[in-house]
């Protein structure tokens, strides 16, 4: 590591753009506590992963995917919580409507990406599919959904004579982007895939490939790549947080590898995301656990609606925002039995009305929504 040179800046005229060097080679890593890290880091992702041996993790992906497109998205500067990633379009507040429908794309593009692993590789196929989806119909949608930029971009600053940094020239894009492809899926580079993946964001976010959407589909790509060696049985880590909490130093350290060459840091800066969303993660499963339980013992009071409100708690675990239609069809009985029952989960203090009006009711599980915070 202490030889890396991340590449150097060409002389476009009246800009210099940086062309960054190809990372698919032979890697020698020196320092001692990148593997530290390293071993912590994977410690915790196993256990992490543990719980997709005896959790029903499809009943939770949902809200881990919601958390990540809501984070994701709040580093790009969008206005939204959690709770809205669950509302209906007509239910979101006029001003947050365009940060909503790009949450949605989020969660549409992360959802269709796991699916695609089942019959593609971690590919530029792969990414430029995912990024067609997520920019679909929103801000952005006219920038090459899909496709790689054929333009010159540039990140921060007015213009490109004040940007902070020039990516590279758009005719490298593919032999850049190739490069990447043939480094995740070269079996025989012995790197961890961890570090590989911290590379490949590093690298991803250097090249800044399309024209829009590329922070938020280079933070998508750590898990589909976890995912996708089977690190990760289900898509349930996600560092969006841990960047969203620590922005500066995340855009600090990717700027610092192109400046200083040092790599190092930006790698345990990564890897120390790993370990605390790991725990988080872990944390976080234990306390759905406990409530879990703490439920059950509640619905059991109900007698002859448990088994409906037992139906109603599993969706609320997937979409844990609802109103009294929904809950008519998911228990699939009259509106005054799903109104009943709503009355009956609000009084053992399982959801919560949040909307304080008479009309157009809507209902929490803020408990399990906490959670996440």
């Amino acid at each position: 590591m202490n030889n890396f040179q991340s590449g150097k800046n060409i002389n476009q005229g009246y800009y210099k753009s940086f062309e960054p060097n190809l990372i698919n080679k032979d890697w020698v890593i020196t320092d001692m506590q990148i593997f530290a890290l390293l071993s912590k880091a994977d410690r915790h992702l196993g256990r992490l992963d543990m719980y997709s041996e005896y959790v029903n993790l499809d009943l939770y992906v949902s809200m881990h995917i919601a958390k990540e497109a809501t984070q994701s998205s709040k580093i790009e500067g969008a206005q939204t919580n959690i709770e809205d990633a669950f509302l209906s379009k007509e239910d979101v507040a006029y001003e947050k409507r365009d940060d909503w429908e790009e949450i949605q794309n989020y969660i549409s593009a992360m959802n269709e990406a796991v699916k695609m692993l089942h019959t593609l590789p971690f590919s530029s196929r792969l990414i430029k599919q995912t990024h067609k989806i997520l920019l679909q119909g929103v801000r952005g949608e006219h920038k090459l959904p899909g496709a790689y930029r054929a333009s010159q971009n540039w990140i921060g600053g007015a213009s490109i004579d004040d940007a902070v940094f020039v990516p590279p020239n758009y005719n490298s894009i593919n032999n850049l982007m190739s490069d990447i492809e043939k480094f995740a899926n070269d079996e025989l580079n012995q790197l961890p895939d961890l570090l590989k993946i911290a590379i490949i964001h590093y690298q991803f976010e250097t090249i800044h490939p399309f024209l829009d959407g590329n922070g938020r589909v280079g933070r998508l790509l750590i898990t589909l790549y976890l995912v996708s060696k089977g690190i990760l049985k289900q898509p349930i880590l996600y560092l969006s947080d841990f960047f969203e909490r620590n922005r500066m130093l995340y855009y600090d350290n990717l700027m610092r590898v192109r400046t200083h060459n040092d790599l190092s840091q930006w790698l345990k800066f990564f890897l120390t995301g790993i370990i605390e969303t790991a725990q988080k993660g872990v944390k976080t499963f234990d306390g759905i656990l406990q409530l879990q339980r703490i439920i059950d013992e509640k619905i059991k009071t109900l007698k002859g609606r448990s088994t409906d409100a037992k139906l109603l708690i599993d969706y609320l675990y997937t979409k844990p925002i609802i109103n009294a239609t929904t809950v008519a069809l998911v228990i699939d009985k009259s509106p005054a039995s799903a109104y009943k029952l709503l009355r009956d989960l609000e009084f053992l203090k399982i959801i919560d009305e949040v909307t304080g009006a008479e009309r157009g009711r809507l209902y929490a599980f803020s408990d399990y929504l906490n959670l996440f915070y």
